[in-house]
């Protein structure tokens, strides 16, 4: 048997903590368009990039990213849009020939844990139509809505008398 040898005990061990987490990924269409909503748990104030791509016929094709190059022919169809915890792919003119396995990747600036990384697979078919208000309520207390549209509904109804 061999002595195993220790570290000195003078060496710092570092310690590195996940900036982010995605906590959930989903896939909705809006018309012909296709939003994944990429929602992740912000540990730190860093500068975050992303990476949306998908994968078919075993080829992963990069849609939008910050710190890849997007492919031809999805750079004039796709955006993505960020607020507070979300990351929110919109993909123009979805068809059957953009099904596959979406992935979201995400990186903080000097986060040296590793990307994060959510996949969810796509299918035209089986996709749920995006509710009208779900942006607008997620970041949005839905009392605070309710208080702003009070005088709203009042006033139609005083109209209607």
């Amino acid at each position: 048997l061999f002595p195993v040898q220790l570290p000195p005990a003078s060496l710092p061990v570092l310690q590195a903590a996940h900036c982010q987490m995605i906590k959930d990924l989903s896939a909705c269409l809006l018309g012909q368009n296709l939003r994944v909503d990429c929602r992740y748990e912000n540990k730190t104030s860093n500068p975050l990039t992303y990476e949306f791509s998908v994968t078919k016929d075993n080829r992963k094709h990069v849609i939008h990213s910050t710190f890849g190059v997007s492919e031809n022919i999805y750079r004039s169809r796709s955006n993505v849009t960020m607020y507070k915890n979300l990351v929110c792919l919109h993909l123009q003119g979805f068809t059957t020939s953009d099904e596959g396995v979406y992935m979201c990747e995400l990186r903080a600036t000097n986060d040296y844990t590793g990307n994060q990384i959510r996949n969810i697979t796509v299918i035209k078919d089986k996709l749920e139509k995006c509710a009208g208000f779900s942006l607008l309520i997620q970041n949005t207390s839905w009392l605070l809505l309710l208080l702003l549209s009070l005088p709203l509904l009042q006033a139609v109804d005083f109209v209607s008398l």
